[in-house]
């Protein structure tokens, strides 16, 4: 609990810093808001000249849409210091971190957060909105719940991505521009069903990066259809989220591998 106090109160410092240039933080935010706006108008582009997609229509790949953004856009606020770790190997700073008595992974977590990406979060939020009083769903307490634990699984599979690629930089020094084709890549893939893409993606989004887990699944349970591509029963589209969660361990599991293979630079 002394950890958890202590992120919240590094995440309080780095957002009243932030916004010391509130001008410079919303022109920021309000790029990362227009560009993803551009995206979601070749998606309409698309449905405006075809109509729908094996199926789907517009609104129910609004909701793929929405809910890996909005997801992508919590983890990309606040693993900015994964997302930037190669620099601190390359230095020799990170030597820095092996000396004080916290834990390597809650300081790099601490140490960089970027509120400027919440325009991201702000433009995925909003065509969710627009999925949900577009389809023709019944919205209950549980299919709400299930949208809130896909984003929050979405968010700590994508932070787990996050620390695979500065996990990386241990051995590499440079981070691996896969891991980028990974984590984008996956949000750009998350926006369509997957029963689109061929068999091999398929099961590389849903063994490997389990991407599925956390938008695919669920939204099949929000929407009451059945599942085409692994048939998979009601429950476990349910608790499917949890897998996000789970991903998000593993890669912590894999950090501390890294930082015991950790070797200085001698700087």
């Amino acid at each position: 609990m002394n950890a958890v106090h202590l992120y919240v109160e590094y995440l309080a410092i780095a957002f009243r810093g932030q916004m010391q240039y509130r001008t410079s933080f919303v022109m920021l935010a309000l790029g990362q808001f227009l560009v993803n706006g551009i995206e979601i108008l070749g998606v309409w582009a698309l449905f405006a000249r075809f109509r729908s997609l094996e199926g789907w229509r517009l609104e129910e790949v609004a909701l793929f849409y929405g809910l890996v953004n909005v997801s992508l856009g919590i983890a990309g606020v606040v693993a900015g210091g994964f997302d930037k770790f190669a620099a601190l190997v390359k230095s020799g700073e990170f030597d820095r971190m092996l000396l004080r008595p916290r834990s390597t992974a809650l300081q790099i977590a601490a140490r960089q957060f970027e509120f400027r990406r919440t325009g991201r979060m702000l433009q995925g939020l909003m065509v969710l909105v627009w999925a949900g009083a577009a389809l023709d769903v019944s919205w209950s307490t549980g299919r709400l719940g299930l949208v809130i634990l896909a984003i929050l699984g979405g968010a700590a599979l994508f932070y787990g991505l996050f620390v695979l690629q500065a996990t990386l930089a241990f051995w590499t020094t440079e981070t691996l521009e896969l891991m980028n084709a990974i984590t984008y890549g996956g949000c750009e893939a998350g926006r369509y069903p997957l029963s689109i893409y061929r068999a091999w993606l398929r099961r590389f989004f849903t063994f490997i990066v389990p991407l599925a887990c956390v938008s695919y699944f669920p939204a099949m349970a929000i929407l009451g259809r059945d599942d085409p591509v692994l048939g998979s029963p009601m429950w476990f589209r349910w608790l499917s989220p949890a897998v996000g969660v789970l991903f998000l361990v593993a890669s912590l599991q894999i950090w501390r591998l890294g930082v015991r293979h950790y070797h200085s630079t001698g700087s």
